[in-house]
């Protein structure tokens, strides 16, 4: 249980650092989905060797602001002394991985741009068996504990990135990575920038929400903390599946306006919209269903899953609301507006949710609150 609330101790942060990766993926894949729309293969040359920079210094940025402030920020999160330690190695290491993760963003941005989401698929889907092979090697047999989880999520993160810039270097089409002509062009640089930097300032504020938020939660007990810890592992797998139909919106958008093909721009929002919606909708509701096994997975501790339980009785059958927000910010950044949905998103997700914890949760002091 401590090991498991150290490292969810930490899932808001990680969610703030892997936000503005994808941010600047989304930035890619919007760009280059437009070009490719218009047949402007010169662009999408161009926009393919400048992004594979701004996204690898953006990774490295991430990687040194990591190991400056993790363990200021964990502290400043009230996070428990008893998990406090694990938290802050785990989270050092883990972030040694951004680099990697930022180049494979890059890819899969430029990689689904052009229609392909199957060979990203297969990449993740080796490195995601090394992970689990490796987390029971340096957890069952190294006894590493929260050290070997998050060097095991860096070695597959690493793979995962070489095997999508080779399937790039090996691609001869216009999208088609050539080492010796990767360089900064300003217009695709300015391009990338103006739907990234919004789209990684969103996923910043809302995971700076986040953080609010689970400050709000380490203020309550140790086995509150690890309970809600192992419900939000639920999180990730329903949002990253809907944000595979956002992904989708942004591509198919950007192309049909860069073709000129109108018509087709609000059905695929539409279409898109409804996938993401029903997807959440049922896996929420198996959340619910089975919350109990599916907390089973990860502790043992009765205490635990009861406040693991309060957290999916609140969250299942809420995920599939947000499609609403995401995909209308999908399909605006796929027509070139990132600012203004960012900014309703900043009010509605940030604001208001900072504002409910100074007030609302000020005054019950709840878990459910």
């Amino acid at each position: 249980a401590r090991a498991l609330g150290s490292v969810g101790s930490t899932t808001i942060i990680i969610t703030l650092t892997t936000g503005i990766l994808l941010g600047m993926g989304g930035g890619v894949n919007a760009v280059t989905a437009l070009h490719m729309g218009a047949e402007r293969y010169e662009r999408v040359h161009k926009t393919v060797h400048t992004s594979i920079i701004l996204c690898f210094i953006a990774g490295l940025l991430l990687l040194v602001a990591g190991l400056v402030f993790s363990k200021p920020l964990l502290e400043a999160m009230n996070t428990k002394p008893e998990l406090i330690d694990g938290a802050t190695a785990y989270l050092m290491i883990y972030l040694c991985g951004s680099p990697a993760l930022a180049i494979y963003n890059f890819g899969n941005g430029v990689l689904s741009a052009v229609g392909d989401t199957r060979r990203p698929l297969i990449y993740l889907g080796i490195s995601g068996v090394l992970n689990i092979i490796l987390n029971l090697f340096f957890v069952i047999v190294c006894r590493l504990g929260v050290i070997g989880v998050a060097i095991a999520s860096i070695m597959s993160q690493y793979l995962s990135a070489a095997l999508i810039i080779n399937c790039l270097r090996k691609t001869y089409a216009s999208y088609g990575l050539r080492i010796k002509d990767i360089a900064i062009d300003k217009e695709a640089a300015a391009s990338v920038l103006r739907i990234g930097v919004p789209a990684a300032i969103q996923y910043s504020l809302f995971a700076i929400a986040n953080i609010c938020i689970q400050t709000s939660i380490n203020s309550f007990s140790h086995v509150v903390v690890e309970g809600n810890s192992a419900a939000t592992n639920a999180d990730s797998l329903i949002y990253d599946m809907m944000a595979a139909f956002y992904t989708a919106c942004t591509s198919f958008i950007a192309q049909n306006l860069g073709a000129r093909k109108k018509s087709r721009i609000l059905k695929t929002y539409f279409i898109t919209l409804a996938y993401s919606f029903v997807i959440a909708l049922f896996l929420g509701t198996m959340l619910f269903i089975f919350q109990k096994q599916f907390l089973s997975m990860f502790t043992s501790d009765a205490d635990v899953i009861k406040y693991g339980e309060i957290r999916i009785g609140v969250m299942a059958f809420v995920y599939c609301i947000s499609a609403f927000m995401d995909d209308a910010t999908a399909a605006a950044r796929g027509l070139g507006k990132s600012v203004m949905p960012t900014v309703i998103v900043v009010m509605g997700s940030v604001v208001f949710r900072i504002i409910w914890l100074l007030t609302i949760f000020a005054y019950f002091r709840t878990l459910n609150s």
